[in-house]
């Protein structure tokens, strides 16, 4: 390389997409200019020291619900994205069931201006597919800063609900990006709700909202956006059997795993933490969880999301099932996910591939997603050796709780670099919120948009 860089990551072991290399990295302007040996000649103004580290892309979250607007008591765009860099996250995708909801231009532009002025990462925030604006998402899902159309077919209310097929229809055929989903049937949850309700008891959550229920939602969305010719991600796969139908779509459906559907099971998971492991879709049976696992083997899975929707103490503690569905896990995602892979359950270079890799290639994130030469310089120092303690006092979240408060993993992120800046070492955020719209290369770049 020549000329002066602004960061060195210097000696430690860097997961490439050819594999991994014991390596320095140099960074200018915001992007990785040189990768090897630099030695000596490489001046820099920062020098990060790496032995002993291994250097991983950035993790790119491409679910995350920061409650804002209107639901700041709970969480922030802030508090949530200071949460992603001391997980290692430098990326997230933020979804629409705030108040009001993500449905118009101007509700994009609105959570852009905080997100300007208050994120330590970079992020995209997904317009919300319904009815009130299913003619006009073709040009909604190409604003800059979209991440594209995301459908809630249950769990949600007002406006974003989609649970009708002739509005399912007009959103499908208006516009081009990969659509996110979240599958569960909305008329069976509706019928079976009276489960819940007579038996108040958070351990028949998975029984209220079972298998069926998500594999009917799943088998009509992907039948629909075949007959439409729409790419389409479907979120937080929770059963066995939606990842063996699932399995029979590719590539054209992409498929999210989440961390606590990997790790928790049912009935343990309800009988130790109550409503904190509320979540829609369940948490369900180890066979389930297993079958998640064989997926992720098999190649079915693409990405890992941390689905962190945050919910108060004092709303958690309502009776069940007046009780909110949802967990904190951005800042969690990454130590959980390296602990599997202490415990051998996934290669490092996989977890690379689902956690950054994978969502940026099925959502044509520009820049991001793998450490090579060009493109941003997103990095997260991890010490896979380290035994560390996950603990509520250390989460970031208004919220102050995680479903893993007490567990020790094997492996800690102890330094995020964004864009060629520092901004977070040894569980310390450093400097200002510089998080920056993502771009996508599918959408046409603004004349205002940096290069």
């Amino acid at each position: 390389m020549t000329g002066a860089a602004d960061l060195l990551v210097r000696g430690g072991v860097v997961v490439t997409p050819g594999g991994r290399m014991r390596a320095d990295i140099a960074c200018r302007g915001g992007r990785i200019v040189a990768i090897g040996d630099l030695g000596q000649a490489c001046a820099a103004a920062t020098v990060v020291e790496a032995a002993g580290l291994h250097v991983l892309p950035g993790v790119i979250d491409s679910q995350v619900h920061f409650r804002e607007p209107g639901l700041t008591h709970k969480e922030t765009i802030g508090a949530g994205t200071r949460g992603a860099v001391l997980g290692g996250v430098t990326t997230v995708f933020e979804m629409p069931n705030t108040s009001p909801p993500t449905l118009t231009a101007a509700d994009l532009e609105a959570k852009l201006a905080i997100a300007a002025r208050d994120a330590w990462c970079d992020h995209a925030f997904y317009i919300g597919g319904a009815a009130a604006n299913a003619g006009d998402l073709a040009r909604l899902e190409l604003l800059p800063g979209c991440a594209g159309v995301k459908v809630f077919m249950g769990s949600s209310f007002g406006d974003l609900l989609a649970d009708d097929e002739a509005v399912l229809r007009r959103i499908l055929a208006s516009g081009r990006r990969r659509m996110a989903v979240h599958a569960e049937d909305e008329a069976r949850l509706r019928a079976r709700r009276a489960i819940a309700e007579a038996a108040g008891d958070v351990r028949l959550h998975p029984v209220w909202r079972d298998p069926e229920s998500a594999l009917i939602a799943t088998r009509r969305i992907v039948g629909l956006a075949a007959e439409a010719g729409r790419l389409l991600h479907v979120l937080h796969v929770s059963t066995a059997e939606e990842m063996a139908f699932l399995a029979g779509h590719k590539p054209r459906v992409s498929v999210e795993v989440t961390p606590h559907h990997l790790t928790l099971e049912a009935p343990d998971c309800y009988e130790r933490l109550g409503s904190l492991a509320q979540m829609n879709p369940p948490v369900r049976e180890a066979a389930h969880r297993e079958a998640l696992w064989r997926a992720v083997r098999e190649g079915v899975v693409d990405v890992l999301g941390s689905d962190h929707a945050p919910h108060s103490r004092a709303e958690k503690a309502r009776p069940y099932p007046s009780s909110p569905s949802g967990m904190t896990g951005v800042q969690t995602l990454l130590p959980v996910m390296l602990d599997h892979v202490a415990a051998g359950r996934l290669s490092l270079e996989r977890l690379v591939d689902l956690a950054a890799a994978g969502p940026a290639r099925i959502f044509g994130i520009a820049g991001k997603g793998r450490i090579a030469v060009g493109f941003d310089a997103d990095l997260v120092l991890v010490d896979l050796k380290a035994r560390r303690r996950i603990a509520d006092a250390d989460i970031a979240s208004l919220a102050g709780w995680t479903p893993y408060d007490g567990l020790t993993v094997t492996g800690w992120p102890v330094a995020t670099v964004l864009r060629g800046q520092v901004v977070m070492r040894e569980g310390e955020v450093i400097g200002a919120p510089c998080g920056q719209p993502v771009r996508f290369l599918d959408v046409p770049v603004s004349p205002s948009a940096p290069a």
